[in-house]
This record gives structure tokens, sequence and C-alpha cells, in this order.
């Protein structure tokens, strides 16, 4: 996996504004934009697809009805999902996250490109800040796109779920609850995934140096680049898991059990979680959720890359 840290080249001699205008058909990498959208879109269902089955056991966890200390284990879980739904039922919802990943990557990956570029400067090409800020941009983008299929998908997951399917669940939405009904999580999601996605990235970059400290010789290696970005995703997920349950909680209000709130706030829910559960109800499902990020994150930013180096070499050759 080539080093997922953003890079700096100095455009040709063109005022900075034509130079920011000319990177939105050509990147840095040799890309043009809609094959960062594509290397993205690609990179998001893998991610999704491969660890599906832990997202839907997370699910399950936190929409958990009963008051439950401590909160059902992933192999309580597992056990009572295989038991009650059998095998498939660990990847029911999977065709709304197909539909919702692939576009909501490719809008994460291309904002992402986008705004490093205009970010980062000849002086300081590998600044933190720039970094985080890139990512927070190309989150809120992205989190527009998926967060009425990541409802969809949610929905779906929920044990003993009414909806026949994706169609069944989004006509269904519309006619009870409105088209509001799918973005009830919208910023308390944005809210999630802009710390997570700072953590990440800081995290990324600290113990990607910490490694190359200790061993310089193997900057290069995919298993080395994998761990750092293995332990980012991990730490990340772990901060932001009580937003998360938040999140999984708003979309899937008054269903199965779960609480109906009066409204999308975001105090409202914490309140009713910890007057339900207890502080420990807003760890639900912190451990599935760390066992989706550590990989997912190495998944995602290898195929990415992959991905990249293909469309690369598919213009390298077309020169």
């Amino acid at each position: 996996m080539a080093d997922a840290s953003p890079k700096f080249h100095p455009p040709d001699l063109l005022p900075p504004a034509a130079a920011a205008a000319a990177d939105l058909a050509t990147s840095h990498d040799g890309l043009v934009y809609w094959q960062y959208m594509a290397a993205g879109s690609v990179a998001g269902v893998v991610e999704h697809t491969a660890m599906f089955p832990v997202d839907t056991l997370k699910t399950r966890i936190q929409t958990h009805s009963l008051p439950c200390k401590p909160s059902p284990g992933l192999r309580h879980a597992f056990r009572s999902l295989i038991r009650v739904d059998g095998f498939l039922g660990l990847y029911r919802g999977i065709t709304a996250m197909g539909l919702g990943a692939g576009p909501a990557h490719a809008a994460y990956f291309s904002v992402y490109e986008i705004s490093k570029r205009l970010l980062l400067t000849e002086d300081h090409p590998n600044n933190p800040a720039a970094h985080a800020t890139a990512g927070v941009l190309a989150t809120v983008a992205s989190d527009a796109v998926f967060t009425p299929m990541d409802t969809v998908k949610q929905r779906l997951q929920v044990g003993s779920s009414p909806y026949r399917g994706v169609a069944d669940c989004v006509r269904r939405v519309l006619k009870e609850e409105g088209f509001r009904a799918f973005y009830a999580s919208y910023r308390t999601t944005v809210l999630m995934n802009a710390p997570f996605t700072a953590v990440h990235f800081a995290t990324y970059e600290a113990a990607k140096r910490g490694l190359m400290e200790i061993s310089p010789e193997n900057t290069d290696d995919e298993r080395f680049l994998l761990h750092a970005g293995a332990a980012a995703g991990a730490l990340a997920a772990a901060v932001t898991t009580p937003l998360d349950v938040v999140k999984t909680q708003l979309q899937c209000q008054g269903l199965c059990g779960c609480e109906k709130f009066s409204s999308s706030s975001i105090t409202e829910v914490i309140q009713a979680i910890i007057k339900r559960d207890g502080y420990t109800g807003l760890l639900r499902g912190w451990k599935a959720r760390m066992v989706f990020h550590a990989p997912a994150a190495a998944i995602c930013w290898s195929t990415y890359e992959a991905s990249k180096r293909f469309f690369k070499n598919l213009n390298d050759k077309k020169a």
C-alpha cells in the first residue's frame, strides 16, 4: 500500500487561483477528478462489505431495548442473531449499504483530495491541520450522501425488523415519518465523524512516525502502514462511540422496542440513554466498533491506494 498521507507537488508556473482550478481537472497524483471518485467508491464498497457482519452486530447491541448491565457483548449478539435469523441475518441491509457507501466514499475521497491540494502549501506539505481540515470537509460531504441509506441499513439490521427490503423501508418511512426521518441523525453523524476524522488522521500520522523511529528500514512495507491505519481506526472508534450510540438510536427510534424521541436533539437522546441504561449505555457496542474500524481503515486505505495506482498506470499507458 502506498503512503496514505497527503503529498504536495508544486504546480506549474501558474497564478494560485489558476493552479487550484487546474487541479480540479488533473490532480497531483496524475489522476483526473472522476478517477478519485471511482477509487473512493471501490474502497468504500470493499471496506463495508468486508466488515458488514460486525456492523450488524454493533447495531444489534446498540439498539438493545432492554436495560442490560453490562451491555450484551459480541459473542452474545452473534449467538442470538444466528439463532433467530440464521447466517444470512448478518448481511441484512447490505444492499442499502452498497447503494450508499459507493457514492458517499466517492464524495469523501474526491473532496478530500481537492481540499488537501488547496490547503497544503509548498512550505508545509505535511501540515496536520490541513490534513484534518480536508478530512472534516470530506466528512461533511460524504455524510450528506450516506445518511439516508445508512438509516435504511440500520433499520433493516435491527432484530425483528418489520421491513421486507430497501424499497419497502424507503416507501414506509416516507409515508409514515416523512423525508426528514432519513436525516434525523445527520447532525449527530457529522459531529461524530468530524472528531473521528481528526483523531484518525492525527493518530495515523503519530503511529507512522513512531514506527519509523523503531524500524526506519521498513517504512515502505505495506504491513507497516496497515498497522498505523488500524491503530488510528481503533482509537478514533473508541473515542466517538457515545455519539455513534446516539446516531443509531435516532435512526432506529420507534422501531422494535427502540425509544421514540420528540426531536433530533442530541441532549435529549443522551439523557434518555443515561436514564434507561446508565452512563455505560453510551458505550454500547464499543468493542464491536473497534473491531470494525481497525481493519476497516486498513482495508479502505489500501483499496483506495491500489485503485489510484491502477488508474495512474492506465493514464501512463495512454500518455
